[in-house]
């Protein structure tokens, strides 16, 4: 015999979407060592700002692509869990993701603008548009899978210090 798993309270859902916006905030080695900032986390989709420095460039005053590429990979999946319902499941991982560079990165903040496309019982889509001062240069979609648990959702998460 099977037991149904109990299904989570509006309140349990929205409990773990912010857990999730903190955790993306300050809770991946990655996103806080780049100073990654999460202005706007809700189901429609996310904005992450990128602050500029030169250890993330390619050129002088130019975010390196590889770093574009991973903002749109962390934005995409951000717009996914911001609004996913965690009844089917928390573990998150990205699938694919392509990358089209439009125009040289260069400004003191690359904001990525993402939203979740298509939802599916497992696999789902989004599509991000990166800027830097005022014009889009570079777009992307990402593929994310969510299935089973992820270890420690809900954990405590320490607060942002200077590093």
């Amino acid at each position: 015999m099977t037991v149904a798993a109990r299904s989570l309270t509006d309140q349990e859902q929205l409990e773990r979407r912010e857990w999730f916006r903190a955790r993306w905030e300050r809770g991946v080695a990655f996103n806080r060592r780049c100073g990654l900032r999460v202005t706007r986390w809700d189901p429609d989709g996310v904005e992450i700002v990128l602050p500029y420095a030169e250890s993330l460039s390619a050129h002088e005053g130019i975010f390196h692509g590889g770093v574009v590429s991973a903002l749109i990979d962390t934005a995409g999946a951000g717009a996914v869990i911001a609004g996913h319902d965690f009844d089917k499941g928390s573990r998150l991982s990205t699938v694919s993701m392509s990358v089209q560079y439009l125009a040289p990165a260069r400004g003191r903040e690359a904001v990525a603008y993402a939203r979740c496309v298509r939802r599916g019982r497992r696999v789902h889509f989004a599509d991000v548009d990166v800027m830097t001062d005022g014009r889009i240069c570079a777009r992307g979609q990402v593929v994310v899978t969510i299935s089973g648990e992820r270890p420690g959702v809900g954990d405590p998460i320490e607060p942002l210090t200077e590093e």
